[in-house]
């Protein structure tokens, strides 16, 4: 993504579509948001930044809750966003709420085809041992940095995050108040 806009403002639609309780079928499981009324709000949205100024940056965040590249809009200038979680085995393990895991390659092809991507949350709920996450989120960093796709971490503070994660077996660093973890920290400075 290039925003060359003066005032950098950027637009994500939409945040994780379709998870939505109104939108649950009859047996409780989450459904995707029809994608061809997803083309047709991302195209008005589009249509609308784009009509007030045509340098902001706009990005879709992928159908079914990040994990599905949107077709369809490959001629609009706008860049997707994924989620970082595959698998959720570990990226979510014993968390109280599921996680469907995406195919990643999909992401990359469409990265590949020209369209703009970034993983816009990934991380490891506190849970999963601190080395095993450690271990997997440097896979996971590797891939997204070999194909030079951008992220973001879900949480700066909390239960997926850099500081106060609430984990049971990392020896954190006091840092202004806050329960660092260095590891994770060293990890990201390394990307």
């Amino acid at each position: 993504f290039k925003d060359t806009s003066s005032k950098k403002i950027s637009f994500d639609l939409l945040n994780e579509p379709s998870w939505r309780d109104d939108m649950n079928d009859q047996l409780g499981k989450k459904t995707k948001l029809a994608p061809e009324m997803y083309r047709k709000l991302i195209v008005a949205a589009y249509d609308t930044i784009k009509g007030v100024n045509k340098k902001h940056l706009i990005i879709a965040d992928g159908n079914n809750v990040g994990n599905d590249v949107i077709t369809g809009i490959s001629a609009l200038a706008v860049g997707q966003s994924c989620r970082g979680y595959t698998p959720s085995i570990i990226s979510h393990y014993k968390a109280s709420w599921g996680y469907k895991d995406p195919d990643s390659l999909p992401w990359i092809d469409l990265k590949n085809s020209g369209t703009g991507v970034h993983c816009g949350e990934c991380g490891c709920f506190n849970k999963t041992p601190h080395d095993v996450f450690l271990a997997w989120f440097k896979d996971l960093l590797g891939i997204l940095s070999e194909n030079g796709i951008g992220f973001a971490l879900w949480e700066f503070d909390g239960s997926f995050g850099l500081l106060n994660s609430g984990r049971n077996d990392v020896d954190y660093e006091n840092f202004q108040g806050q329960k660092l973890d260095r590891n994770l920290l060293s990890l990201l400075q390394k990307v």
